[in-house]
Order: C-alpha cells, then sequence, then structure tokens
C-alpha cells in the first residue's frame, strides 16, 4: 500500500538554452492526504496489536491512546510498555498532552502518595478532559459535557445566524435547516447521559432562545413555547433526547452479550 501511495514522474522545466536533463520526481504522503490517517491507524494497529488489551481497557483512535487500570502502579506499568514500544519504533509518546483521570466509584482511598509518570516526568492529574468531542469528569457528573453542547450549538447558530434570522426566509425552511445543521450538535452523545431535569431544562432554554429568534419574537412578547415550535415545525428537546437514548439502547440490546458496549452491564460498582 505504501509503495502504491507514492507518485513518480519525470519532468523537464524550459531553460533558456534548451531543456535540461531528465530528473526523477517522488511524491508521497502529507499531511491532510485522504491516505494518511488510514494509513497512520493501520502501522499503530500493527505495531501495538501484542499489547493492546481488551476493549474498555485499553482503547485507540488515531494518535489518542487510552488506557484504564484499577490502581496507579497499574497505569505506570502499562504507560512504561506502551512507551518502550512506541519508542523502539521511532515513536515518541507526548509529554505535554498525557493526561490521567481518576474516578472514584467508592470511598476507598488507595495509592494517595503515588504519582503517574511517564518516564521519568510526572503526569497531571485532571479533573475533567475532553475526548472524542466528550467531556469525562473524574466525579461522573455530565455537566461540563453538558455546558460543552450548549456551546457548540450556539457557534454553529452564529455561523448561519444570518439565514435563521432573514425574515424573507420561511419559518418551515428554518425549522428544517435548524434541525439538520444547528440541533445535532447539542444531542452529541447524549446516548450515554444520565440527565436530570437541570440538565434537560439548560437544553430547553437554549433551544428556545434560539426558536424565539428564528421567529423574532423574545420573551416579552408573551408567546408560548408551544406556538413557536408548531410555527418552525421542531419538537422538544426532551422529546428528541429519549428518541435518542431509545435508539442507541436497541442498537445495543441487539449486540451480543460478549459485545465491548455491553461489558459495562457486568461492572460492580462501589465494591
Amino acid at each position: 500500500i505504501l509503495g502504491g501511495s507514492n507518485g513518480f514522474g519525470l519532468k523537464l522545466p524550459p531553460l533558456a538554452g534548451g531543456d535540461s536533463g531528465h530528473f526523477l520526481v517522488e511524491m508521497g504522503l502529507h499531511q491532510g492526504s485522504a491516505l494518511s490517517p488510514f494509513l497512520f491507524s493501520l502501522a499503530m494497529d500493527a505495531l501495538t496489536r501484542h499489547i493492546q488489551g481488551e476493549v474498555s481497557w485499553c482503547m485507540l483512535f488515531a494518535d489518542d491512546i487510552v488506557l484504564i487500570d484499577e490502581t496507579r502502579a497499574g497505569v505506570n506499568e502499562r504507560l512504561e510498555v506502551w512507551r518502550q514500544t512506541l519508542e523502539s519504533k521511532g515513536f515518541k509518546s507526548s509529554r505535554t498532552k498525557t493526561n490521567y483521570l481518576e474516578c472514584k466509584f467508592s470511598d476507598v482511598t488507595q495509592e494517595a502518595d503515588m504519582d503517574v509518570r511517564l518516564d521519568t516526568q510526572v503526569i497531571p492529574r485532571r479533573g475533567s478532559f475532553k475526548y472524542l468531542g466528550s467531556i469525562i469528569q473524574g466525579d461522573g457528573e455530565i455537566d461540563e459535557d453538558v455546558t460543552h453542547c450548549i456551546g457548540a450549538r450556539w457557534m454553529n447558530w452564529r455561523l448561519v445566524s444570518g439565514l435563521l434570522c432573514d425574515e424573507n426566509v420561511p419559518l418551515k425552511h428554518k425549522g428544517k435547516f435548524y434541525k439538520v445543521v444547528v440541533r445535532p450538535t447539542m444531542l452529541y452523545g447524549v446516548e450515554c447521559w444520565l440527565v436530570t431535569n437541570s440538565h434537560v431544562q439548560k437544553m430547553k432554554v437554549a433551544e428556545m432562545r434560539m426558536l424565539r429568534w428564528m421567529c423574532g419574537h423574545t420573551r416579552f412578547d408573551k408567546i408560548r413555547n408551544e406556538f413557536i415550535r408548531d410555527k418552525v415545525g421542531v419538537a422538544p428537546v426532551k422529546d428528541k433526547m429519549r428518541e435518542t437514548r431509545l435508539r442507541w439502547f436497541g442498537h445495543v440490546k441487539r449486540r451480543s452479550t460478549e459485545a465491548s458496549v455491553r461489558r459495562c452491564e457486568r461492572l460492580a460498582l462501589g465494591v
């Protein structure tokens, strides 16, 4: 594959006294090439297959690696194995981008004085971090992820606000455009959320502000939410969240009990 992805050619640049001699031009993979990330993933998988653990304890996505263990000593051991393996193949783990997150599923305190290290460098501990578009918190809550999704939705809204707030565009067309472009950003990852009423209320408030602006109204106009939704043809966000969770629940239940996505059903928390 690597050999077939390189292009070779002969080029004859014009000169004042005539053409130059033949010389070889080689073109390899470059940053941004559609084939480049695929080949990188293949190479990473081949080089680390012998040290990869089962899914949920070891996960790879391109050059992002997640290592999970029950103790800090176990994490240190895994990190050292991965560091030695990658460096022996010419790769280098980023010291500045590597962080660790500790999730407490019980009140038992273990290894309070032990640091997590990558070689000789101490890895900083984070209370939360972003992975594949979702915010993971050490306390198991989703407050930051909900806030992040609402913020991402507002960013998308601002990009297309010129269209959605245009009085010459029919409201039904605005509603369809909103459902395709804006709303999916706020529903990203909602399948796995354990939501509370406060989370749903935050989502609802953000959406209603957008829908009212699309219709050219504010809260001072004292128009009911149901009337606004009916004008643009947008269902309540609470119903869409429930629909998304049920759809994902069906996908999970149709998988084998040994599938990676169903292993969490056998976890015993607080033990």
